[in-house]
């Protein structure tokens, strides 16, 4: 299978006004990619497009909620309407809640899976439709929690478990059958995007992602990588991978981790205050058009990553044969960061 250069591509991105989605708009647009963008917030949409559009490039927001099939149909309609193909569609919007799974409401836990798993469901099938007969790059953005699972963010770990399920799927289904449309799975670590600022919070002071961290940009490398080069999945931070090989061969120790340590780590020393704005129901206004919070001790690179982006099976098995190690010094630094009593926080 042989994808487009980013420069002669129509690119679909969702959740394209903050964090990975606004970086990978960014950097796609510096590559000369045409772009159809779509968010909730129009007004936020609107800043975006002005913005690219003054640096010559060819870009037209769709405010889409992506948890309603007919807008998602609607933004590939407005898609081939403007550029009459679609080459890459990147599904990215997410959110997240913070608390006890038992705590949560179900209206809450409901609409998180509306947009994270069911966005992702309505923008698969409609990139394959469009993208069925001359092919392209379909790109579901995943989680390092696609496979290990962490506490206090029960709902969205889910989802990302379910999106692994479908992207692998319609991978297979679609190989089956020969369709020329490349799948891929990105999976970062705790990316330094607005990820807290916008998830809903449930426990009295304000979350936060544990140690290490790493800039939107790698994401958006990863996913722009992939719109050119077919790759099966993409984790994004060596600390993704570690996690993920840690979890499949010693879930139970993971388990023994998380309960020790994943608790405190997801608290902050910050109150949480009880008018506190989320964008898990509309989208937070205030903080459009972010990339990130710019936070202390992120990770501007990754040498897992770079290694494996559009690499041969034998030097990702290579590398792979590592990772269980890597999980094992993953814990110990995480240990180390910890705070005393940390664990008596939940």
């Amino acid at each position: 299978m042989r994808l487009k250069k980013l420069s002669e591509q129509v690119v679909v991105i969702t959740g394209a006004t903050s964090g990975i989605g606004l970086t990978t708009a960014r950097m796609a647009a510096a590559r000369g990619a045409k772009l159809v963008l779509a968010a909730r917030s129009e007004e936020a949409l609107g800043q975006l497009e002005q913005e690219l559009r003054a640096r010559g490039v060819e870009a037209f927001g769709v405010p889409t909620d992506v948890g309603d099939q007919d807008a998602v149909e609607s933004l590939a309609r407005v898609a081939m309407a403007r550029f009459g193909r679609i080459d890459t569609w990147v599904n990215n919007a997410g959110i997240s809640i913070y608390g006890r799974t038992e705590q949560v409401s179900m209206d809450d836990q409901r609409r998180l899976f509306q947009t994270n798993f069911w966005g992702v469901v309505h923008g698969s099938l409609e990139a394959v439709k469009h993208m069925r007969k001359h092919g392209g790059a379909l790109i579901n953005v995943g989680s390092e929690v696609s496979d290990v699972t962490v506490p206090l963010q029960g709902m969205y770990s889910a989802s990302k478990h379910a999106v692994k399920g479908f992207t692998d799927a319609i991978r297979m289904e679609l190989e089956k059958d020969g369709v020329p449309v490349s799948v891929t799975l990105i999976k970062p670590a705790g990316i330094d995007t607005m990820f807290t600022v916008h998830a809903k919070n449930y426990m009295d002071v304000e979350p936060k992602l544990p140690a290490p961290l790493y800039a939107p940009e790698l994401v958006a490398e990863a996913i722009l990588s992939a719109a050119e080069t077919p790759q099966r999945d993409i984790f994004v931070g060596g600390a993704a991978k570690a996690n993920s090989v840690g979890g499949f061969h010693m879930p139970r120790l993971f388990d023994k981790y998380s309960e020790a340590f994943m608790f405190g780590q997801q608290r902050s020393q910050q109150r949480s205050a009880k008018d506190r704005s989320d964008a898990l129901h509309s989208p937070d206004e205030s903080q459009e058009l972010k990339q990130g919070r710019n936070l202390p001790n992120t990770h501007r690179s990754s040498a897992y990553t770079r290694l494996t982006m559009g690499t041969n099976p034998m030097k990702l098995a290579l590398l792979g044969g590592g990772a269980l190690m890597a999980a094992w010094m993953l814990s110990q630094n995480r240990q180390r960061q910890d705070q005393p009593g940390a664990q008596q926080q939940h």
